[in-house]
């Protein structure tokens, strides 16, 4: 874990033991990665309920309720999917929060559509979810930890804005 990945970590924590917050993550390119990071915090506990590591399209349908349409019509790796990876781990998970990872994190499997190193991250609520797309192939393990970093950053991006409009 990154230094900058565990600080990341430990300011998510912190707001959610404050705000009383509930999380869940949904990944797929990550594999429980970003799990990992999240509850390497000591206490994360109260406030993570869990995750799934949906691999396969079967399981992004029957866990996370992606629309088959949505799969067949986008990709898995798309971000019409982890939108619905998103609003499926809080529905699935009943939390507050959920962030998610679908992309091809190498070293094989891409196209010319979607080259290795494309990913795909969503975090948010019910109310708000923000995306952000990486297309940089910096090899399978750097593609996983700029992956887990980017999508704690967005999590905390929406967190903080929260924190700033109340």
């Amino acid at each position: 874990m990154s230094v900058e990945t565990k600080k990341l970590s430990k300011e998510i924590s912190e707001i959610f033991w404050r705000e009383g917050y509930t999380l869940a993550t949904a990944e797929s390119c990550t594999a429980g990665n970003v799990a990992a990071i999240i509850t390497a915090v000591p206490g994360s506990s109260r406030f993570y309920i869990g995750g799934v590591v949906a691999y396969a399209d079967e399981v992004k349908e029957n866990l996370l309720h992606v629309k088959a349409e949505t799969l067949q019509a986008c990709g898995a790796v798309s971000e019409e999917t982890v939108i619905e990876m998103v609003k499926g781990a809080i529905d699935t998970f009943g939390t507050d929060y959920a962030m998610a990872t679908s992309g091809i994190a190498g070293p094989g499997g891409g196209t010319p559509e979607k080259p290795v190193g494309t990913i795909w991250l969503a975090a948010g609520s019910k109310d708000k979810i923000m995306t952000l797309k990486l297309t940089e192939d910096e090899g399978r393990d750097k593609n996983i930890q700029f992956a887990t970093k980017n999508v704690l950053q967005l999590l905390l991006s929406i967190c903080q804005n929260k924190e700033n409009e109340q």
